[in-house]
């Protein structure tokens, strides 16, 4: 491993171009709502910190896979088979209306339940998976991900530095720290209200409600879009 020294720690000696805009990218991206962020927050709030934080996990190891993918060529795969990229899209959009739908019947059966054994009840069957496999579905089963790590990558990678993976290695460290830190604070945000709405059961049901209609709307917005 001649070709790795501690320079490579400098993002300018890494082959990085415009650090700080990257940075600023970065920021920008991971505060933008999407399906990932939006599970952390609703686990956490209804289910606990732990909850959250295997959620944060899945996401962590699904991102990892799929930028690990793309370092060994998974891209170039999905664009020369259409039909794979298609049925994986598929699946995804499948998935996440299936975890829409499961909270606007959860949200809506307790906006309408007066009984604290239903809600528990409703609670129980809100997420059916473990929240580390349910947040690595949601990670895996966006194909589009793939394509974003490579456009959003490649502006900053010195197109005459001799060991681009490195760089792109370094990029997604970055990455992948900035978004562990933003999904903690919402893992936090979310067990600071859970005592909250754990005594308003209506606006619980409220916040269920919403989270189904934004999932829906990924599903369709990974089909149409």
């Amino acid at each position: 491993m001649e070709w790795f020294t501690l320079s490579l720690l400098s993002p300018t000696n890494a082959g990085i171009v415009d650090f700080s805009s990257y940075l600023l990218g970065t920021i920008l991206v991971i505060l933008l709502p999407g399906p990932n962020s939006l599970y952390v927050l609703t686990i956490a709030t209804q289910k606990g910190w732990r909850s959250g934080a295997w959620g944060a996990l899945g996401i962590f190891i699904g991102d990892s896979i799929l930028m690990l993918a793309v370092a060994l060529g998974a891209a170039s795969l999905l664009m020369s088979s259409p039909i794979l990229f298609q049925l994986v899209r598929i699946v995804g959009a499948i998935y996440l209306a299936w975890m829409g739908i499961g909270l606007l019947r959860s949200g809506m059966g307790r906006w309408t339940s007066q009984s604290h054994a239903k809600m528990f009840e409703i609670q129980a069957r809100l997420m059916q998976l473990h929240p580390l496999f349910a947040a690595l579905s949601l990670s895996l089963t966006n194909p589009k991900a793939i394509f974003f790590f490579i456009a959003f990558f490649s502006q900053f990678i010195k197109p005459d530095f001799a060991h681009p993976a490195i760089t792109f290695v370094y990029l997604a460290i970055i990455l992948q720290l900035m978004s562990m830190a933003y999904l903690t604070a919402l893992i936090l945000m979310g067990q600071f209200f859970s005592k909250y709405f754990r005594h308003h059961h209506r606006l619980t049901a409220g916040l269920w409600i919403l989270a189904g209609s934004l999932f829906m709307g990924f599903a369709l917005r990974l089909i149409l879009v």
